[in-house]
């Protein structure tokens, strides 16, 4: 028999972490290889994990409910093999490994990221690691390293989490309050709650992990990205023409429906091409021009939260590639099967809020993306149309796009033309294109 230590996967480009939600299998059971033991929790997404030998599972390293490290034993797995198996790795090559990892880990892993980070070096006598989103938040809120090592830590080792930092800019906020007046600031995740009256009536709901996450994000972007909304109405009749005509053969053809969502990406996927400058990203002073054009969709969950899986390079795709993209991502999506991957990497997002009935919004970019184009609703409606024999007034199948985007870095000529390439791209569909 050998023993195997199972560590904690990587889970995408900029997972750096993950917390056990629940484990599977029992210290005892059976496994085989790639049979799933336990679910782990990221920023991103909830997954289970497979175990990487078969055999039994000698003893579980990491609760539930603790934060472990990518590269960090979670398990060990006691097996059937030989020599050939591959030796279970000491404490001291476990940290090297999980330095390495961390060293290396992009920096994009949250909403805040795109301030700069606080300096690498470490007092000796403080000897506590910081991750990247914790040196960020303390950027962010002006927290120097003397007053960083001194916060408590309830992670690992001491180590200063996130939720630390939280509470910790809590306490922090409520004191300088109390000690003396404080010009006005922007709202943020850090600043006191009002009060709220709850009379016997009331009905109090605790926030799933998604939407606490989804809420924090939200507050962040508001508070980096200077947002403006320019808006253009497209009239989709030639695609609406088209799809209506076409949806059965091509459903008869390939076995699934196609909706409008892959000619929205098309024809971003599209404008991007024609103005690379949406497609970037903010680091403190510098500007990212991305080089891949990968659009992020907003799905709608059925717990009511909202996820973005992403469709790599969509403007290398034709319409058909993107549409078994979009299905094949909605569906997982919905059945909670997506994997970091397929949330990592975005460059622009689109939101259909057109789904729910609205006609209009004004979407929140999700960092560090600069823009995001939210959907309306298609609705038939009165226009003037131009013929060969003069103006006439027709039905026409019409539909407002609503571009956010980050003042700091794409001004209104920029924004505004690209939402309106957008809709030239939609309204210049072809009734005439084949399956």
């Amino acid at each position: 028999m050998a023993s195997v230590e199972m560590l904690m996967p990587k889970m995408g480009e900029s997972i750096i972490e993950g917390t056990i939600l629940t484990w599977l299998k029992k210290e005892g059971d059976a496994i085989e290889q790639d049979e799933s033991v336990l679910e782990v929790a990221t920023d991103k997404v909830d997954t289970e994990v497979p175990a990487t030998h078969g055999g039994f599972l000698k003893k579980i390293l990491a609760k539930e409910g603790d934060v472990v490290a990518v590269g960090a034993p979670i398990a060990i797995i006691e097996t059937a093999g030989d020599s050939k198996q591959a030796p279970a790795k000491s404490a001291e090559e476990v940290s090297s490994v999980n330095e390495e990892l961390i060293a290396v880990a992009p920096e994009n892993t949250t909403a805040i990221l795109s301030a700069p980070e606080i300096a690498e070096e470490t007092p000796a006598e403080d000897g506590r690691f910081y991750s990247p989103l914790v040196k960020s938040i303390a950027k962010e809120e002006g927290i120097e390293f003397t007053e960083l090592s001194r916060i408590p830590g309830t992670g690992k080792e001491g180590r200063v989490t996130k939720q630390d930092m939280m509470d910790y800019l809590k306490v922090r906020s409520n004191k300088s309050t109390t000690q003396a007046p404080t010009p006005a600031k922007s709202a943020s995740i850090s600043e006191p709650k009002a009060q709220i009256s709850i009379s016997a009536a009331d009905e109090i709901i605790e926030m799933d992990r998604m939407r606490k996450m989804i809420a924090q994000r939200m507050i962040e972007s508001r508070r980096i990205s200077a947002h403006v909304t320019s808006f253009v109405e497209a009239d989709m009749t030639n695609i609406v023409l088209w799809r209506d005509k076409n949806k059965e053969a091509y459903r008869s053809k390939y076995g699934e429906g196609i909706t409008f969502t892959p000619f929205f990406i098309d024809a971003v996927a599209k404008a991007i091409r024609d103005f690379p400058m949406i497609n970037i990203s903010v680091d403190g002073d510098r500007i990212i021009k991305k080089k891949d054009i990968n659009v992020g969709m907003a799905v709608a969950l059925p717990s009511g939260n909202l996820i973005v899986p992403v469709i790599k390079n969509a403007d290398q795709l034709n319409l058909v590639g993107i549409s078994k993209k979009v299905n094949d991502l909605a569906n997982r999506a919905r059945n909670n099967k997506l994997t970091a991957d397929d949330l990592a990497g975005g460059t622009y997002t689109v939101s259909n809020v057109g789904s729910f009935g609205n006609v209009m919004g004004t979407p929140i970019i999700p960092q560090p993306q600069v823009a995001i184009l939210a959907i309306g609703a298609i609705v038939k409606k009165p226009a003037v149309v131009e013929t060969p024999t003069g103006d006439v007034i027709a039905i026409r199948h019409k539909m407002f796009l609503s571009h956010s985007y980050d003042h700091r870095v794409v001004d209104g000529s920029l924004g505004g033309m690209f939402v309106r390439r957008v809709a030239d791209y939609l309204e210049a569909f072809d009734l005439n294109t084949s399956l």
